[in-house]
């Protein structure tokens, strides 16, 4: 899977913009504050319709425009696919092979990305948010149903926790209704966990062998799930359900002492361990490092897995952040099979073939233009 054209008119600090890309490594160069991220992002949000920066869409739309259109074509094994995503005020209307799609959860998943930007060596030290973000988009691009799931979930968690602030302030005294909005919330619970569990067991799989060759056979990676609630990979939905249903009906009447929902997939997490030990306490800034890039290129081989493509990765102004090791290995490991973009400021002391023999655009002031 590669994308050969990308067309953005209104997005960010670009008014018009035309590029055509090559299935290889593609590096585009430029100063910061350029533009070189807001290209990377672009291809994120046709991809997932949403940013890995901004929760804001309006934020995406050029200064004093009503509209940003994104439109790119995807060449994947059975053929070429164009995709246009066009972002305004109202929301966003989402195109797959020039038919609109009336969900975007049906939209989402037709181009798969994995991006690797800074931030995302937070993934291992960061919240707990950071982490269930990375576990919701990577399962929503190889599971639509998954997307649905998530929406539905936080839909009753809103519900669910603005009638425990009413019964809070007793604006409201019928617990029937909460036991309502509780049995909703407690099957929306177990499905999300439960494909939660299965897709790190997935990714362990790949990202185990992946970081103990990073770590010349010297760590082992190992990658938890930490549910709020005692459920278990092991246990199936039915098994689930019961935890959940013991622990709301223990906590009631603390939930509404408080106001709010203190249990669920809001709140769960999960934690990487290195020999053992947590590595966001006790591990190393270089190991905090191996387990994000190990983590990264886990997901290439597990989305190929799940689809039978590679997706395309995105390096945001990541290379300067590893050592020579960790450059080597990473471009290594994407040679000749994934489509990859790459931002720096310079490719200067990177002496690696790949960037050598990489198509190359420079970025000014929301103009790109190939220079090799």
């Amino acid at each position: 899977m590669y994308i050969e054209e990308l067309l953005l008119k209104n997005y960010r600090n670009y008014g018009q913009l035309e590029a055509h890309f090559e299935n290889k490594v593609n590096v585009i160069l430029g100063e910061n504050a350029q533009g070189k991220t807001n290209v990377m992002e672009s291809i994120f949000v046709l991809a997932m319709a949403k940013s890995h920066r901004t929760s804001n869409d309006k934020e995406l739309i050029r200064w004093d425009d009503d509209y940003a259109k994104i439109e790119g074509r995807v060449i994947k094994s059975r053929g070429p696919l164009p995709m246009q995503l066009v972002i305004s005020k109202k929301g966003k209307r989402a195109k797959c092979n020039h038919i609109e799609q009336r969900r975007l959860s049906q939209y989402v998943g037709n181009m798969n990305v994995v991006m690797f930007a800074p931030e995302d060596l937070h993934l291992v030290k960061g919240s707990p948010q950071v982490r269930r973000r990375f576990i919701d988009m990577e399962i929503g691009q190889v599971s639509p149903v998954y997307l649905h799931d998530i929406s539905q979930y936080q839909k009753i968690l809103q519900q669910r926790n603005h009638y425990l602030k009413q019964l809070q302030v007793r604006k409201q005294t019928d617990m029937a209704m909460l036991d309502i909005l509780t049995e909703q919330f407690i099957g929306a619970s177990a499905k999300i966990a439960a494909k939660r569990f299965e897709f790190l067991r997935l990714l362990q799989q790949w990202a185990e062998p992946i970081h103990n060759g990073i770590s010349r056979g010297l760590e082992t990676l190992e990658i938890r799930y930490r549910p709020s609630a005692d459920v278990s990979e092991g246990q199936d939905l039915s098994k689930m359900i019961k935890v959940y249903e013991e622990k709301f009906d223990k906590i009631k009447n603390r939930e509404i002492e408080r106001g709010t929902t203190m249990f669920g997939p809001h709140r769960d997490d999960l934690v990487f361990f290195v020999n053992g030990r947590d590595v966001q306490t006790y591990g190393s800034q270089g190991q905090q490092r191996t387990t994000a890039l190990s983590v990264k290129l886990a997901e290439l081989e597990l989305i190929n897995k799940e689809i039978g493509e590679y997706p395309i990765l995105l390096l945001d102004d990541v290379l300067s952040e590893l050592d020579d090791y960790r450059q080597s290995h990473l471009l290594n490991t994407i040679q000749g099979k994934v489509q990859t973009f790459v931002t720096t400021t310079s490719v200067d002391g990177i002496d690696h073939q790949t960037l050598k023999e990489a198509a190359a655009y420079r970025v000014e002031t929301g103009t790109m233009e190939r220079i090799q």
